[in-house]
């Protein structure tokens, strides 16, 4: 099972928490006093997902929970400030293997919190709402009553639809946290680059209807608009046709795959059930036979952890493009 597919009957419950805006006042992001060794400011304060944290200097034994939390901290060099992570939806990015496999596995899922503990993190780090599970005693009040700070990827807080916007200020403030700052200004000039490149590449083509089929059978569990995935196929050149789901994630019906009649679907790849099975179960459907991306077998493939606000989104307009364009 993956991280976020187990994730999924948590996510519901826990963004019915009340959360706060996600740090776009003023003081989010805010630096005063002496300047950190590597591009940071100390102390430094952040709100994030409705917490508000002080940090005095950057934490120094933080867990990763899932992983595309853990491939922006690789990304910025920090895999020294790791002690531990979980979670893999998909294989790490190559150039992260060599770091990754020196930092502790503390679960092939999610730890307990006994475990969790046991790595004595000052600092832990969720990629999707359910790393803070209520039931498994994991709640970032919890966490901050045994003197650990937290940060929820704001995917999982934002307001309205993730852009990419929010990816290049998951990173700064990251950076910001950890002290390196100038690291994430660097790779955020870098992603804008490399997002305006494909986007000049696909100037003038009008966008064609896109669904995306994470998994299911009953139903289908497809990326909605909340999310940055919507945004991801939008600026790939396509118009996600379930763009009006007001989550990242969410169901979908079959009769409703059929009546908005996608021209490519997007499968992603991740977790036990192959690629292959995915495509097999939507070309052996004969309710969606007439289907256009199902009836000209228009499917394009983007790894799981491509999807998702991390490090890879900005690599991964230029993927889905191509694939689009076959």
């Amino acid at each position: 099972m993956s991280g976020r597919r187990s994730a999924h009957a948590l996510i519901a419950a826990a963004l019915l928490l009340p959360l706060a805006a996600c740090g776009s006042d003023g003081d989010a992001g805010a630096k005063t006093g002496k300047p950190a060794e590597a591009g940071g400011s100390f102390p430094y304060t952040v709100d994030n997902c409705g917490v508000r944290t002080t940090y005095q200097k950057a934490p120094e034994r933080a867990v990763t929970m899932n992983q595309h939390v853990t491939e922006i901290m690789l990304e910025l060099g920090l895999e020294k400030s790791l002690v531990g992570t979980a979670f893999l939806d998909d294989e790490v990015l190559p150039r992260y293997k060599k770091t990754y496999d020196a930092v502790p596995v503390l679960a092939e899922e999610y730890p307990s919190k006994e475990k969790l503990l046991a790595a004595d993190p000052d600092f832990v780090y969720g990629g999707y709402a359910s790393a803070f599970d209520p039931k498994d005693g994991r709640t970032r009040d919890e966490l901050k009553k045994s003197g650990i700070d937290s940060r929820l990827n704001i995917e999982y807080c934002a307001e309205g639809r993730t852009t990419l916007d929010d990816v290049y200020r998951e990173v700064d403030e990251i950076g910001r946290t950890f002290g390196v700052g100038d690291r994430a200004e660097k790779w955020v000039t870098k992603a804008r680059a490399t997002v305006a490149a494909a986007e000049n590449g696909l100037k003038g083509r009008e966008p064609r209807p896109v669904f995306v089929y994470d998994s299911g059978d009953k139903t289908a569990q497809t990326a909605g608009g909340a999310g940055i995935g919507n945004e991801l196929i939008t600026r790939a050149g396509g118009r996600n046709v379930f763009a009006d789901v007001d989550k990242a994630f969410g169901d979908a019906t079959w009769e409703q795959v059929v009546a908005r009649a996608p021209e490519i679907v997007v499968i992603l790849d991740y977790g036990s059930t192959t690629v292959e099975q995915k495509k097999k179960r939507l070309l052996d459907d004969p309710a969606l036979r007439d289907v256009p991306a199902v009836k000209n077998k228009k499917f394009a493939v983007l790894p799981l952890s491509d999807a998702v606000l991390g490090v890879r989104a900005p690599d991964a307009i230029a993927k889905l493009a191509s694939q689009f364009d076959r």
